[in-house]
């Protein structure tokens, strides 16, 4: 019998194109924003799902929660004031897959979410998608002079596993630095 949380080869490969349902509620303290869900996110429909993908070891380590969460547990997110989204709804195989044009228009659409849900911080989770998203060339990691209405634009590291440029004790380092700001703003 298949594993229900494993999806397999030709599920993987038919998610090309679907999208994951947003984690979100009006006023959280933090709205985290991913690139675009990968193929394995989008079949088992869930954020962050990938095996490797070190997004949830990174809040746990960063103290935004007591437990380790997996991307099944998502939902709780929401109880503690943090929710989920992406620049670019669709699925593919990599962010590399994404137009330059399609992530511009990602952007406008984050904007607009943005101001109707009104996150105290936007943290996107992607330097070089923000750059793209944002026309903000020279940005680099951390708080951004950019902010969305009253909502500050923080930016992290994309915690994919395939990231090599950060490790997970950079990626906790700069979770924290993120998760203290936010007690603050």
């Amino acid at each position: 019998m298949p594993d229900p949380w494993k999806p397999t080869k030709a599920q993987i490969l038919a998610a090309e194109g679907k999208r994951v349902r947003d984690v979100i509620a009006p006023d959280l303290r933090v709205l985290f924003c991913g690139i675009n869900p990968g193929l394995y996110t989008a079949a088992v429909g869930h954020h962050f799902a990938r095996p490797g993908n070190r997004f949830w070891k990174a809040l746990y380590d960063a103290g935004f929660s007591e437990r380790l969460l997996s991307p099944f547990d998502e939902r709780e997110l929401l109880n503690r004031g943090f929710g989920i989204t992406n620049v670019v709804a669709r699925a593919t195989a990599a962010a590399d897959a994404l137009s330059r044009e399609e992530v511009i228009a990602g952007g406008r659409r984050l904007a607009i979410k943005v101001r109707g849900y009104r996150p105290r911080i936007l943290a996107v989770l992607g330097l070089g998608a923000y750059r793209t998203a944002f026309f903000q060339p020279g940005a680099g990691v951390g708080q951004q002079a950019l902010t969305i209405g009253d909502t500050v634009v923080w930016v992290l590291p994309n915690p994919s596993g395939l990231n090599a440029n950060y490790q997970q004790q950079d990626l906790a380092r700069l979770f924290k630095e993120l998760k203290d700001a936010a007690e603050t703003i």
